[in-house]
């Protein structure tokens, strides 16, 4: 399970990775066809969506990498169970916080499918299909919290703090400036 869930994750943020790469080749087909005369019509569109995705896809790889935004100097000053206590109801109120916004995004998705809603821009698709990246980002982050909120309960170390203490120990200490 655990090399599936690693697969899913690196999965998601290469994702979120070709999507950049994606809004990259559409800005310079746009930029180049520009001077040759050719409109590229919907770029904004797709940049949009892919910009979307991008963001999205990467939340459950970066949250896994330690890369999001915590008060470690605050845990760091705790001791070992006061810690472990802090990262359980850090955890728990982020698996809420992430359950609610799978519900939210689901329904919201689900709407418009249900109303038949067609984007507005230049591309006229169902809008449901580009939002199906937001509920891919929010289920694989929503998975990624409940991973970590197992491992802490195992009295394991999360992906996370292990991420930063090996990037403290390389000597690479620019997330803590």
């Amino acid at each position: 399970m655990r090399r599936f869930l690693d697969r899913l994750y690196s999965a998601s943020g290469a994702l979120a990775a070709l999507c950049l790469a994606a809004i990259c080749v559409m800005m310079l087909a746009q930029a180049f066809g520009r001077e040759a005369g050719i409109l590229i019509r919907g770029a904004e569109d797709i940049t949009a969506w892919l910009c979307a995705a991008s963001a999205f896809l990467a939340v459950g790889h970066t949250f896994r990498h330690g890369e999001l935004v915590r008060v470690g100097l605050w845990l760091d000053m705790m001791g070992t169970r006061m810690r472990w206590y802090a990262e359980l109801f850090a955890l728990g109120v982020t698996a809420a916080f992430a359950l609610y916004m799978m519900w939210a995004v689901i329904r919201f998705v689900y709407d418009s499918w249900q109303f038949d809603e067609v984007a507005q821009g230049l591309i006229r698709i169902p809008i449901w299909l580009p939002q199906l990246s937001f509920v891919l980002g929010m289920l694989i982050f929503l998975i990624a919290v409940l991973d970590e909120l197992i491992v802490v309960l195992q009295k394991k170390k999360p992906a996370y703090q292990v991420a930063e203490e090996a990037r403290r120990a390389s000597g690479d200490f620019s997330e803590t400036v």
